[in-house]
């Protein structure tokens, strides 16, 4: 089972977004737990390559995401990345107009 939410909730609309991520870009602080703010969900788009994402406890829930594939990130939820083959991703931002 897991806690990985399968599409964003109704209602929200992008307003956001990261730069493109590679495996020499990305930040420790995204590889490290961290979450969203209040209110603020993600979309984790893969370009290339593929990313493990992965739900701190006690939530529990993890994914590899390849190229063209997307995760949704639920706002206020602790979670981590790291490659698993090199490539880019970018986070897009998503929240109630």
């Amino acid at each position: 089972m897991t806690d990985i939410p399968s599409e964003l909730p109704p209602g929200l609309a992008p307003y956001a977004r990261s730069p493109e991520f590679t495996p020499e870009t990305i930040p420790d602080k995204l590889q490290a737990a961290h979450s969203t703010k209040a209110g603020t969900w993600g979309l984790l788009h893969v370009l290339a390559g593929s990313v493990r994402y992965t739900l701190e406890p006690p939530r529990e829930g993890e994914v590899v995401v390849s190229t063209g594939q997307t995760v949704v990130i639920e706002a206020q939820v602790e979670h981590h990345v790291a490659f698993v083959e090199p490539g880019r991703f970018y986070v897009e931002f998503w929240r109630a107009p």
